[in-house]
């Protein structure tokens, strides 16, 4: 497995105006992006709420960034996402869930969007105490037509075990998740939308995995950090990818994948900031 080159970035970047044949989408789990007090009752005992110096630090990478669209997750409401992603670069459209951690977008001022009605059948937990994450649905309204993406944030806990035959619950719920994403990618599929999947799946999706070999049964898709292994926080798998369909398989630029890796490098603040990386790839639409 090759080892993905990272991407430091240390300057803030400039706006610039929208590039009608090229877009940076990026996707990046923002861990706990919340000010709720820690040991309140809707966070978990060792959940780690941001404090205002994270919130600021979190909004440089941001801007140096410096992407299209941004797929994150784990934001409680669009008012704190405005802290990372200002408001006067980014407007902001997240899932409706009554929950902590929510899923959605920053997408960059000057691009027209459609938003759809929230994936929320993700939420296979709908009947219980608990809920599960709803995916965030959006059509981007470019000059070249309509590209769709759905933001995600799958069950965590089965990074990379059988999804039928497992003891573990969390496979289970991940198995019962992925029917879901199928009908949702079947439908792109034959509206022939060019679609891409954004998000943490938390899955490895390494070699033939089940996960995503099911995705492909609806139709065929092109995973951008395919053979390559992240660099965040010292390396690992890929739980967090961009994954584009119908037309938007040609629009990937190849070797475009990039990984935003922070400057700070102690466990501390690999705690205060996010134990996930941004995720960025380039895609050149046509004329």
């Amino acid at each position: 497995m090759r080892i993905l080159v990272a991407v430091v970035c240390i300057a803030l970047a400039l706006a610039h105006p929208v590039q009608s044949r090229e877009l940076k989408l990026t996707t990046w789990n923002l861990s706990w992006l919340t000010l709720r007090p820690a040991g309140g009752p809707d966070l978990p005992a060792d959940a780690s709420p941001k404090r205002p110096e994270d919130i600021a630090t979190l909004r440089r990478y941001a801007l140096a960034l410096d992407a299209d669209v941004v797929a994150f997750s784990e934001v409680d409401g669009p008012e704190i996402a405005a802290q990372v992603f200002p408001a006067d670069r980014y407007a902001i459209q997240m899932t409706g869930d009554a929950v902590v951690q929510r899923a959605g977008f920053a997408i960059r001022r000057g691009i027209g969007f459609t938003a759809h009605p929230d994936l929320t059948a993700l939420d296979v937990y709908a009947h219980a105490r608990y809920h599960l994450r709803s995916a965030a649905d959006v059509t981007l309204d470019m000059p070249q037509g309509g590209l769709r993406l759905l933001a995600v944030h799958l069950k965590s806990g089965c990074r990379e075990a059988l999804l039928t035959g497992s003891a573990s619950p969390a496979c289970a719920t991940l198995a019962r998740q992925l029917p879901v994403l199928e009908a949702w990618v079947a439908a792109r599929a034959e509206a022939h939308e060019p679609f891409v999947l954004m998000g943490d799946f938390n899955r490895w999706m390494a070699g033939r995995d089940t996960f995503f070999a099911g995705l492909q049964k609806s139709a065929p898709l092109l995973r951008a950090d395919a053979g390559l292994s992240s660099p965040c926080w010292g390396g690992s798998g890929f739980l967090d990818h961009i994954i584009a369909g119908g037309a938007a398989r040609a629009w990937m630029e190849p070797d475009s994948l990039r990984v935003l890796v922070y400057r700070e490098t102690t466990p501390e603040m690999k705690e205060r900031l996010s134990d996930h990386c941004p995720v960025s790839v380039r895609f050149h639409l046509p004329d």
